[in-house]
């Protein structure tokens, strides 16, 4: 790459890169609308940190993957190489930032997660069609320990307010996706949606066993509000569980998944704003 270019390369990604952690992942040009993260690896021979802006696929559980497409380019791009070398990575989420360990897939589970990502984003196979490399696949497993990572948030009410944003934005992106589809439920979108499910539930979790035993504690007069809270949280447990029904099998009908997940999507919006509403005031009180 010339000089001129590899310069205005770097300068667009660290606008990215800029832009990203400004506004808790949320980036415009290219990237709008889209699942982003922020890598960085070390540097295979200098040992410096590199940051980069790459685009994932949720995979359920405790990991993500990755793509070094590098747009088709005969290479590698520069951050898989240095994962190769130095396989443990910082990974920002805009509204987490965690360890995690690189693993390259292989095999079937190459085979699996590569044709899941075709199936998401056809432009995948297009830039494999540029090259004669493999385009490699690499899971990225959060290695934090007790939870999900260091919260991008300078104090307790503005972390609710960027964890309920974050769920706000993916279930905007999953309705989106199945609006677009072609009748039926491809395999990503199932498992974008029940990893959706799956950090819900995780977040309602801990809110019921950590946050709001602590609150009660330190604010008695509130308890009415978090018993209303908690119950609302059983109630979006069976939608949940509805949406997962509808979601199982190769052969799922996409009108029900569809269904429940604007059910899900009412319902929810609610629990976030009224819960906002009430917890932010006394998380900022308390802190």
């Amino acid at each position: 790459m010339p000089n001129d270019d590899k310069q205005k390369f770097i300068d667009f990604n660290q606008q990215v890169i800029d832009e990203f952690r400004a506004n808790h992942g949320r980036v415009g040009g290219p990237f709008e609308g889209g699942r982003l993260l922020l890598l960085t690896t070390t540097g295979a021979r200098t040992g410096t940190p590199h940051t980069t802006p790459v685009g994932y696929l949720p995979d359920g559980g405790e990991r993500v993957l990755v793509i070094a497409s590098a747009g088709g380019a005969p290479k590698h791009p520069d951050w898989y190489r240095n994962l190769l070398a130095h396989p443990q990575v910082t990974v920002e989420s805009g509204v987490f930032t965690y360890e995690a360990q690189a693993v390259v897939l292989e095999g079937e589970e190459w085979e699996q997660a590569w044709a899941r990502a075709v199936e998401a984003e056809p432009g995948w196979a297009a830039y494999q069609r540029k090259t004669e490399r493999v385009i490699p696949v690499v899971a990225l497993h959060n290695i934090a320990q007790g939870g999900p990572g260091h919260i991008n948030a300078s104090s307790p009410g503005e972390a609710i307010k960027v964890v309920h944003d974050a769920f706000r934005h993916e279930l905007a992106l999953i309705r989106k996706e199945m609006a677009a589809g072609n009748g039926t439920l491809g395999a990503q979108l199932r498992v974008n949606c029940l990893t959706f499910c799956q950090g819900l539930h995780n977040h309602h979790t801990g809110e019921d066993t950590m946050m709001f035993p602590f609150l009660t504690d330190r604010h008695p007069e509130a308890a009415p509000v978090l018993k209303r809270l908690s119950e609302e949280h059983e109630r979006i447990a069976v939608l949940v569980a509805e949406l997962r029904r509808a979601l199982a099998g190769e052969h799922a009908d996409p009108a029900a998944a569809r269904a429940e997940v604007e059910r899900l999507t009412l319902d929810l919006e609610a629990h976030l704003t009224y819960e906002e509403a009430e917890l932010i005031p006394l998380l900022d009180a308390t802190a």
